[in-house]
């Protein structure tokens, strides 16, 4: 029956494939037992294969299944079973598809931003370090002049000391050498 469904069911240009498969299926498992509307559809399409009239097809088609029991109470009742059993199967679909959203698309969105915002955190970071080598190698080179001129300064004072140093040295070995040489 599935075949048959698919074939009258299935027929509009463009339909996907899958998709008929899936719904066909479902309106099969779901098939209520009886001669109802999907037995009814599948007299219909036979009899408008043989180029009637729509009108003359529908009522033809009743007349056949009236022989064994259907109304048209049943007729509606069961097509409308039908529609709620694709209703059901559209928010099973709904709710899978939602499902495949959330893992495929949403969670890669959530891991798009997150790393969005550790690299905006990665970037101020690296700004806030190059600010620091900046400002560490302004005080280095501002460190180099200022050693150069403290070196200067020590080397002279230390030059100063020597030279006094060795001047006072000088004074008392003279000193010495004279209270040698004047004082028996």
């Amino acid at each position: 029956m599935n075949n048959d469904l698919k074939n009258i069911f299935g027929t509009t240009h463009g339909l996907d494939g899958k998709s008929v498969d899936f719904l066909t299926n479902a309106l099969e498992k779901n098939n209520l037992p009886g001669f109802d509307y999907l037995e009814f559809k599948l007299s219909l399409a036979r009899m408008q294969t043989m180029n009637l009239p729509e009108e003359t097809a529908y009522k033809s088609a009743f007349a056949t299944a009236s022989t064994v029991g259907l109304t048209k109470d049943k007729l509606v009742a069961t097509a409308q079973h039908y529609k709620q059993v694709l209703v059901n199967e559209k928010e099973q679909f709904d709710k899978a598809l939602n499902n495949q959203l959330q893992k495929r698309v949403k969670s890669k969105q959530q891991e798009v931003e997150k790393l969005k915002t550790l690299i905006e955190a990665w970037s101020a970071e690296m700004v806030k370090l190059q600010n620091e080598i900046a400002k560490s190698q302004a005080t280095i080179d501002a460190a180099d002049g200022q050693i150069t001129g403290e070196m200067k300064k020590i080397e002279a004072t230390k030059e100063q000391f020597e030279h006094t140093h060795q001047s006072i040295l000088n004074q008392i070995d003279l000193d010495l050498q004279h209270i040698q040489n004047y004082l028996e």
